[in-house]
């Protein structure tokens, strides 16, 4: 788990300043993660495979995302902040740099890379904040944490696309992006301080793990995220500007600014859905409202039409897609008190192997169709419904979480 150590007053201000740096790093992975979904077709050239092939490299990031989420609260634990976010930070660059190597197997490595230091972000800037701020403004610190990686998600598309196709080219954009990496690595070592108070190094890793995985409800947790986030992560961030483009004839552009919508909605939808949730003292309620939101945006972009309102419904649907941060603090609060770091690992592990397994089957089912299909209007509608038919298993799934809120009643919710 990740524990909180007493920290010297003079520590407190270096911590700040070090989770500000990470909360850069953290920016940084959003963009390095949405950010190869303006570039399919310059991709597909240089590695020489079709857009499914793409894909395929791509969602490999996910794979070592969900695995290394599971140890990277642990590593935080056992060998402190300042070794192993600056690792995380360092390794995202060196994937960067990886994935300009037009080479398929290459490109898996990189985005494989990717996806292992990725890990680090978020966990080590919420390590960061539990040293540098008290109880009282800590959660502010950790939506301020999630805002920052939303807008990266959406820099990763609005900016990035203009970027590719004006000043640099694809390569010089990872290059450029693995060496500003380093040098967030570089600047977290420096400015992260040795925590030589750690009072007690957990004598083993795997022991709250166990707690964790053996609780159902951990897992309930999980898939709810997962399914909430795959529309986001697959649908919009790998393939939303190509399904745009050829199915609704947008031109480049507005395709990427239409994709660029749903993470700008997260930086909007996460702290207010769950302010929503504490302000009722209740998780479900804010979670279904969401995911409400979600379904109903969803079919709104399936059967209007206009780039205008195609901009506000993904906007929209990057609000409601805000709710999947909820089972983030649900899975703190079903598990006990001593667990909470691992819990946060266990539910990055389970959400992101949802993606990896769901986004392959989306890109065999649809994705292969996208540019041979005749009808394209039903080809995007059917893309629509299989987002749906994920958000809709994750309103049925919801019923089964055990309400955690303040005001949860007692014998009302589902008992673990």
């Amino acid at each position: 788990m990740v524990s909180v150590p007493s920290v010297k007053a003079p520590a407190v201000g270096a911590y700040k300043v070090a989770w500000f740096i990470a909360l850069v790093f953290y920016f940084f992975e959003y963009v390095v993660r949405s950010s190869p979904a303006v570039m399919i077709p310059e991709l597909s050239s240089a590695f020489r495979v079709d857009a499914v092939g793409v894909s395929a490299i791509i969602g490999s990031y996910y794979y070592t995302y969900s695995v290394t989420s599971l140890v990277a609260g642990a590593a935080l634990d056992r060998f402190g902040a300042r070794a192993s976010i600056p690792f995380g930070a360092a390794l995202l660059g060196l994937g960067c740099l990886v994935f300009v190597i037009p080479v398929p197997i290459v490109g898996d490595l990189g985005r494989l890379l990717q996806g292992a230091g990725s890990a680090f972000a978020f966990t080590g800037a919420v390590f960061l904040a539990a040293h540098g701020f008290s109880g009282s403004v800590l959660a502010t610190a950790i939506g301020v944490t999630q805002c920052i990686g939303m807008l990266g998600g959406s820099a990763g598309q609005f900016a990035v696309g203009p970027l590719i196709h004006g000043p640099m080219d694809w390569k010089v954009y990872w290059i450029a992006t693995g060496a500003a990496c380093v040098a967030i690595a570089i600047a977290l070592f420096a400015s992260t301080p040795g925590e030589e108070h750690v009072e007690a190094r957990p004598t083993s890793i795997l022991a709250p793990f166990k707690i964790v995985f053996t609780n159902p409800q951990s897992y309930l947790c999980g898939a709810i995220a997962g399914l909430l986030f795959v529309p986001t992560t697959v649908g919009d961030m790998i393939w939303g500007v190509a399904f745009f483009q050829q199915d609704r004839g947008f031109d480049y552009g507005n395709a990427v600014s239409v994709a660029s919508m749903v993470p700008l909605g997260w930086a909007i939808g996460c702290p207010v859905l769950g302010w929503l949730a504490d302000f009722l003292g209740r998780r479900k309620p804010a979670l279904i409202l969401g995911a409400g939101i979600m379904l109903a945006a969803i079919v709104a972009v399936a059967f209007t039409g206009g780039v205008a309102a195609t901009h506000l419904e993904m906007l929209v649907l990057g609000i409601g897609s805000g709710a999947a941060m909820i089972p983030y603090t649900s899975i703190k609060e079903v598990n006990p008190d001593s667990v909470k770091g691992s819990a946060v690992g266990v539910i990055n592990f389970l959400t992101f192997g949802v993606t990896a397994a769901i986004g392959p089957v989306f890109a065999n089912l649809l994705g292969k169709g996208l540019a041979s299909n005749a009808d394209h209007l039903q080809h995007f509608r059917q893309g629509a419904w299989f987002w749906a038919g994920a958000v809709a298993l994750a309103i049925v799934l919801s019923f089964f979480l055990r309400e955690t809120g303040r005001n949860a009643a007692v014998g009302h919710s589902v008992a673990r």
